[in-house]
């Protein structure tokens, strides 16, 4: 028998027609495919992502981020701001019987916000911050000197005395050293209008001088510092102070004398600082629980607005 040898391979022209046919239905796979994407609802935004160059990890976070909670989402409610203009009227036409004068000094840039009487009152102890300037005006320029008697001490101590405790007799000593002429005419170059004879102060005169010293357009910075820090501590802390929410640095002087309640005081908390003075008078005693009722109140309501709740 005749061996019939190896089987003859199939004709290469057999292969070329199956890779053919298998080329176009991937081509045709791939056109069906594009159609649909771009005939698609939003078609565009698809193909857009699909090019974009996300790195893994995005993609990945992208594809595994769970929907938030919506009552987690939402931000919180902001708190009400204080309408300051009205809750002032409130406050002073609550107390028909009173005169109620509040002087804010923005310390940054000036501004001044008045409310209620701002005619002059008597200024009583918190005219005090005005001498103790000018007697360090005048340490300054070299006609004074802290450490010169005055009384049974020094005038350094005389100076503390006044600012702090409130001292009158320390008060007197050191407007008689000054001169009284000279008193006023300090006043004047600062912009105000002041006879130590009458004691008479504007609650934005007041409010103004605060800015002064704070920005240290009256003294250097030594002074500055030393007269703020008898503005702290002292020994009436029952008006400003005692309603100033934590977090608030007060530096302030008051003063009480026949009816008259006020407090000059110098607030700051972070970048914002306030010069707030509330000047006020009554027909009730000065230590009475109303008045301090109101000093607290209308202190409560400018610290809102000012620094928020």
């Amino acid at each position: 028998m005749t061996n019939p040898g190896p089987r003859p391979a199939a004709p290469t022209h057999r292969r070329n027609v199956v890779l053919v046919w298998a080329a176009a239905v991937l081509v045709l796979a791939a056109v069906v495919v594009l159609g649909a994407i771009r005939t698609s609802p939003g078609g565009d935004h698809t193909r857009d992502f699909l090019t974009r160059d996300f790195p893994t990890g995005d993609v990945l976070t992208v594809a595994h981020q769970q929907e938030p909670d919506p009552a987690e989402a939402a931000p919180a409610a902001p708190a009400a701001a204080v309408d300051l203009p009205a809750e002032m009227q409130r406050i002073i036409g609550e107390h028909p019987d009173h005169r109620i004068g509040v002087a804010v000094m923005n310390t940054r840039d000036g501004q001044l916000q008045s409310y209620g009487d701002v005619a002059p009152y008597t200024a009583a102890s918190t005219a005090k911050v005005l001498t103790a300037a000018a007697y360090y005006h005048l340490v300054e320029t070299g006609d004074k000197s802290l450490d010169a008697p005055l009384g049974a001490f020094n005038a350094a101590f005389q100076l503390k005395a006044m600012i702090n405790t409130s001292s009158d007799d320390s008060w007197l000593l050191l407007m008689r050293d000054i001169g009284y002429p000279n008193l006023t005419a300090y006043a004047a170059t600062l912009g105000i209008t002041y006879d130590p004879e009458q004691n008479l102060l504007a609650p934005a005169d007041m409010a103004r001088l605060l800015t002064q010293l704070t920005t240290g357009k009256l003294l250097n910075a030594d002074h500055t510092a030393e007269l703020l820090g008898y503005m702290q501590h002292t020994n009436d802390e029952d008006l400003i102070p005692a309603a100033i929410a934590p977090g608030i640095t007060v530096h302030h002087k008051y003063g009480v004398v026949q009816g008259y309640v006020h407090d000059a005081a110098l607030l700051s908390a972070g970048d914002r600082s306030y010069a707030v003075v509330i000047y006020t008078w009554g027909p009730d005693d000065a230590d009475s629980a109303d008045r301090l009722d109101l000093i607290h109140d209308l202190t409560r309501q400018l610290t809102g607005a000012l620094f928020g709740p």
